[in-house]
């Protein structure tokens, strides 16, 4: 019945930095945070892609956005735009914004029944033509993390650890320990007691947060917290990444996270204030690295036509999750605890989202950290469910022929949860019930946007349900004057962050 007094983070990088950051500023004056980081382990520093999540989390770590933006290359990313995943000469946005009056009426049916010519993402919101014109999502009249429209980040992954590293430890508290762990000695009933590390500290501690990566030291090596994978439903297994220089100084910084799709999976291609970020993630079933390094040097163009495997980085992905990632007092967070794929920055979210919890749960004694490992675990398992079901769906939807994508689209790699969605939007409009959650990761309406974005209809026979037309048509008109009066307003993004670089923004 001891109160929890301290948590020992074990690992960097930026799940365990967030983490650490969310913890300290909760729960200042009353817990201790120590951070343990090796010395030796190199983070994998290629996730540069965020969620809208993140601005709320830096706001709530006590971070200026000006200084992030400037310390970490910051962008303002939109949305994420998908190319040529449906046909082989297509392309669609994944916007963040809601469509419009969201919660008052599903505006799927009008647009289906009165085509206009336009999109379904371009006929419920305006933020797809800023992301065409590689637009700001705000003026500099604007406060920090307020924005005209809503947005997200890419970032220098290099940057960004080290970055909130700093502020923890200056601003926060947090105590930071560079040191490899040795031994996890358990207390009598199974609990880890504290940490042995090669400088000759013992680290204790009441709550241990496993932020080891792929290496899980804590939750994997130590309780062998049994790992589901999902690559008979998600078939990525490797990435090769690449850091390239924009062509001119002025070039315009997308507003977007791009995906273009490839034979045997995808390119991601992140803007960042002097350079690009590019990956390219397939599967090692369906292709070979040389045939993926050819891809990706096609995509570069000119510039990387002689680009060699000494020049990138070979990243090996394991896809799936701890079925158990809180075990006794030991929880994972980030990678320790499941990944699947960088598609729509999921990853980060899921750390931030974890931390958040933990941070806001913080069991207070052991005797009710048993009832908050089981309320974790059981929010975690299902959060990675719908994930797979949402990147599932982008696969599933294409018409490509390779090999890949026709395998993709075979029902015995779809999750039974996906396989009810699909059946159910034939004849009903994706809407709110459909999920089991209003505060899910990916919202309705980000499923309307890939399902409808990828070409798929929805056939309502005899019950079109399509009440409000005079409704639906003034929500499109709105939207449509928007367009032209926000993307009129808005500036592009190196514009704003050239000005924000030299100014920095107002305070909320």
């Amino acid at each position: 019945m001891s109160p929890t007094r301290s948590v020992v983070i074990v690992g960097g990088g930026t799940a365990g930095w967030l983490t650490a950051g969310l913890i300290a500023a909760n729960h200042k004056g009353h817990l201790s945070v120590t951070l343990v980081e090796s010395p030796n382990v190199k983070s994998i520093g290629v996730g540069e892609g965020t969620w809208p999540t993140i601005r709320n989390t830096l706001k709530k770590i006590g971070i200026s956005e000006a200084d992030f933006l400037k310390a970490c290359d910051g962008t303002f990313k939109q949305a994420s735009k998908f190319v040529n995943w449906t046909t082989g000469d297509d392309h669609y946005y994944h916007p963040f914004m809601l469509p419009k009056a969201y919660d008052q009426i599903n505006l799927a049916p009008y647009w289906q029944a009165q085509p206009n010519g336009l999109s379904f993402a371009d006929t419920v919101s305006y933020q797809p033509a800023a992301c065409a014109q590689d637009l700001a999502p705000k003026t500099m009249t604007v406060p920090e993390y307020a924005a005209i429209t809503n947005y997200a980040y890419h970032l220098d992954a290099g940057k960004f650890a080290p970055f909130l590293q700093k502020h923890c430890v200056e601003n926060l508290g947090v105590r930071h320990v560079l040191a490899d762990v040795t031994r996890i000695e358990n207390d009598g009933d199974g609990y880890i007691a504290r940490l042995q590390t090669d400088v000759g500290e013992a680290i204790a501690g009441d709550l241990f947060i496993d932020c080891t990566g792929f290496l899980s030291l804590l939750i994997g090596k130590h309780y062998g917290a049994a790992f589901t994978s999902c690559a008979d439903q998600l078939f990525i297994d490797t990435a090769l990444a690449i850091q390239v220089p924009y062509e001119r100084e002025d070039a315009p910084i997308a507003s977007v996270t791009k995906s273009t799709a490839q034979r045997a999976g995808w390119i991601w291609d992140i803007g960042l204030t002097h350079r690009r970020g590019l990956g390219h993630v397939f599967s090692s079933r369906f292709t070979t690295d040389d045939e993926a390094l050819a891809d990706l040097k096609a995509y570069i163009g000119p510039s990387g036509a002689h680009l060699t495997f000494d020049e990138v980085r070979k990243i090996p992905i394991r896809s799936g999750h701890r079925q158990t990632p809180w075990v006794k007092n030991c929880v994972a967070v980030g990678l320790s605890s499941g990944f699947v794929e960088p598609l729509e920055a999921s990853s980060i979210v899921m750390a931030e989202l974890s931390a958040q919890m933990i941070a806001d749960q913080m069991p207070v004694n052991r005797a009710a950290m048993a009832v908050v490992a089981k309320r974790f675990n059981t929010t975690l398992n299902y959060r990675w469910a719908r994930i797979i079901d949402f990147l599932k769906l982008h696969y599933v939807l294409s018409q490509r022929e390779e090999p890949f994508w026709v395998a993709n689209r075979d029902p015995s790699t779809m999750p039974e949860s996906l396989k009810d969605l699909l059946s159910l939007w034939k004849y009903h409009f994706p809407w709110h019930d459909d999920l089991d959650h209003r505060d899910e990761i990916f919202p309705t309406a980000s499923f309307q946007y890939v399902y409808y974005g990828m070409g798929g209809r929805t056939d309502p026979g005899a019950f079109p349900k399509t009440p409000d037309w005079p409704k639906a048509v003034g929500h499109f008109q709105e939207v449509a004057r928007a367009r032209q009066a926000v993307t009129g307003q808005l500036p592009t993004n190196r514009n704003l962050l050239s000005k924000i670089s030299q100014y920095g923004l107002q305070k909320v």
